[in-house]
């Protein structure tokens, strides 16, 4: 006598094969995650950030103003490596820091948040403040040559690169951590890509209630 199956042999390898299927799909998704993972590694920071990070520089502000980061002394303001052509990134760090910065309230009014382009070769003052409206008053846009925006990158250990997209185009890839500096200078910490407002609003608030000096837009 046959002893009977609990259900078909074809309904049995069906059963066996689900399993398989969503192991090879989370192992295809690991893989994925880490070749991105090693395209796209971390900005390292160095072992004593808080000294290392940050330092004089000269810019072309979106006004078209020479900009001097000695201007910046005695309060604390935020800085963001990015490019106006950007998809996605850019746009969602700058939206996010917008509704940061109505979230402060008044008693942050003198706080500014420095959108450094990485695109000089696109990204004039005119556009610049073209793009800066877009989001909030207290974003304000830099610009430079090109040596002026490399040097800029070395003192907060920014990363980025042209990369050509087919058609003489291009787009570029940067670091999408924004810097907070503390009023004497000094690197007061980020705000990561895709942090949490609750996480990202309460550095803001530890930050300015370090004091904010007295200026205009820039």
């Amino acid at each position: 006598m046959t002893a009977r199956l609990p259900f078909p042999q074809s309904r049995r390898r069906r059963v066996w094969l689900k399993p398989l299927g969503v192991t090879l799909a989370l192992s295809l998704v690991t893989a994925v995650a880490a070749v991105w993972l090693w395209l796209h590694p971390p900005t390292p920071l160095p072992s004593d950030a808080s000294a290392a990070i940050g330092g004089r520089f000269n810019l072309t502000d979106e006004d078209g103003r020479a900009f001097s980061s000695d201007s910046l002394a005695g309060r604390p303001f935020a800085l963001y490596f990015g490019f106006t052509h950007c998809p996605d990134v850019c746009p969602t760090s700058m939206s996010d820091m917008a509704r940061l910065l109505e979230a402060l309230g008044p008693a942050a009014a003198e706080f500014r948040v420095y959108f450094v382009s990485v695109d000089p070769e696109r990204d004039t003052p005119e556009l610049l403040r073209t793009y800066t409206d877009l989001f909030h008053p207290r974003l304000i846009g830099l610009t430079g040559t090109a040596d002026e925006i490399r040097h800029v990158a070395r003192l907060y250990h920014a990363f980025y690169a042209k990369v050509p997209t087919g058609a003489g185009d291009y787009t570029m890839d940067h670091t999408a951590t924004i810097y907070l500096m503390a009023p004497d200078g000094r690197f007061a910490g980020t705000i990561a890509y895709g942090e949490s407002d609750a996480t990202a609003l309460e550095k803001l608030r530890r930050l300015v209630g370090r004091g904010t000096g007295s200026g205009g837009r820039g």
